[in-house]
């Protein structure tokens, strides 16, 4: 039964074109170049927007932590990995981002399911953005609560949920992102926060995992660049700081709820001190005048691929207006989406551009809806024009291939 059920869900993958494949890819001193079986590539699927993950500082807090303290945190926070240097990164987050208090996680998934097991019970109403995080959807979906989804980015349709009645001694709990990791736009954060704020037993939960470093004061993240402060703020580290990991912000009593009852806190082994000091570290770079030059030229790389891009396109279409053509999503974020449609074309233009040194991922249904296939270009601040250059040419061939070929 077992050996069935497996091989007919491998076999439907493969004829659908979505059967995923790991690469072994290694990196040296940039995010931006990296080796895949002896091949060399620019990479522009990096999450690594700031460069940080190869900075000499980051670097230098992990040999020097390493040395003092070890590599592990040998224990549970609840037992004895709780360390002062993970303690010391929780008070900096919190203090950085104007919270009371915060809770580091092994990771974003991690953080995000936490936070609906622990705090939806019976009745509770979920009302999550349609394209927020797999681990958000996935939590809610398992959770006792019941989920509504409410078109993106939406406060009309958010709305039509708030309205419904709450069953006696039931709270709402509103969850979206700051920046969509497929699409790349923001939320209308400043409009959802007023909108919540109407309703009785509503808390506000914002993932702002592709925010966080690149916009805001400081590189302080989306709801600092809105003006606004949600309840529970989730920030993760394998993003613009280059790192892993993840953390809550929230208040001190919604702090000491979930030490007490988040299973995932409570049954994990703590990040290392090690891994705590680089974070450290991190906030550092990524609040200081060298994190503001390094946002500086991620938006100066933007503005340049998107330039480039949609020439390219109005090129592409003059040649043949009645096909229907790749198109850009509107983003002014890192992550760039060259929306293909066709699975098997997204596959071979991906293909296409890796023939010619460029490494893009392709990405398909489920992880987007049907029919929207895309390449997830993401810029970052380590790119150079030349880099951009190249990458806009392999662009070039492979949809004149594709599409006009």
């Amino acid at each position: 039964m077992w050996h069935t059920r497996i091989n007919t869900a491998l076999k439907e993958q493969k004829k659908r074109d979505r059967y995923r494949q790991q690469s072994v890819c290694t990196t040296n001193s940039s995010s931006v170049s990296i080796q895949v079986d002896q091949n060399h590539y620019f990479n522009f699927s990096s999450n690594d927007y700031l460069g940080l993950a190869h900075h000499p500082q980051m670097i230098a807090s992990a040999v020097d932590s390493a040395k003092a303290l070890g590599v592990g945190s040998g224990g549970s926070p609840h037992v004895t990995g709780y360390s002062a240097s993970l303690s010391g990164l929780e008070a900096k987050l919190a203090s950085w981002l104007g919270y009371e208090a915060a809770i580091v996680y092994p990771s974003g998934f991690t953080a995000n399911q936490a936070v609906i097991k622990l705090m939806i019970e019976q009745n509770d109403l979920m009302i999550a953005d349609r394209l927020s995080h797999a681990s958000l959807l996935e939590a809610a979906v398992f959770s006792k609560g019941r989920l509504f989804r409410f078109k993106h980015n939406d406060c009309q349709s958010l709305k039509s949920y708030l309205d419904k009645p709450l069953p006696e001694n039931a709270g709402r709990l509103v969850i979206t992102e700051g920046v969509f990791s497929m699409d790349g736009d923001h939320a209308p954060l400043k409009e959802i926060k007023a909108l919540t704020d109407q309703y009785d037993h509503t808390l506000l939960m914002i993932d702002d995992a592709h925010g966080i470093g690149i916009f805001g004061e400081g590189g302080r993240g989306s709801c600092d660049l809105y003006g606004i402060k949600p309840d529970i703020l989730v920030v993760t580290f394998g993003k613009a700081f280059g790192c892993s990991g993840a953390a809550l912000l929230l208040s001190e009593e919604l702090k000491a709820y979930f030490i007490q009852f988040s299973k995932p806190l409570i049954y994990s082994t703590a990040i290392s001190p090690m891994q705590a000091a680089i974070l450290d570290r991190g906030i550092d770079l990524i609040a200081s005048k060298e994190g503001d030059q390094k946002r500086a030229k991620l938006k100066e790389n933007i503005t340049y691929f998107r330039a480039k891009v949609e020439s390219l396109l109005q090129e592409v279409a003059q040649k043949d207006s009645n096909m229907t053509l790749p198109y850009l999503l509107a983003s002014q974020s890192p992550i760039q989406p060259l929306i293909i449609g066709s699975d098997q074309a997204a596959l071979e233009i991906s293909k296409k551009l890796r023939d010619n040194g460029i490494w893009v991922s392709a990405i398909r249904p489920p992880t987007v809806p049907p029919n929207t296939a895309r390449l997830r270009i993401t810029i970052t601040a380590e790119h150079s024009l030349i880099m951009i250059d190249t990458l806009i040419l392999a662009l070039q061939n492979a949809i004149y291939e594709q599409f006009l070929g």
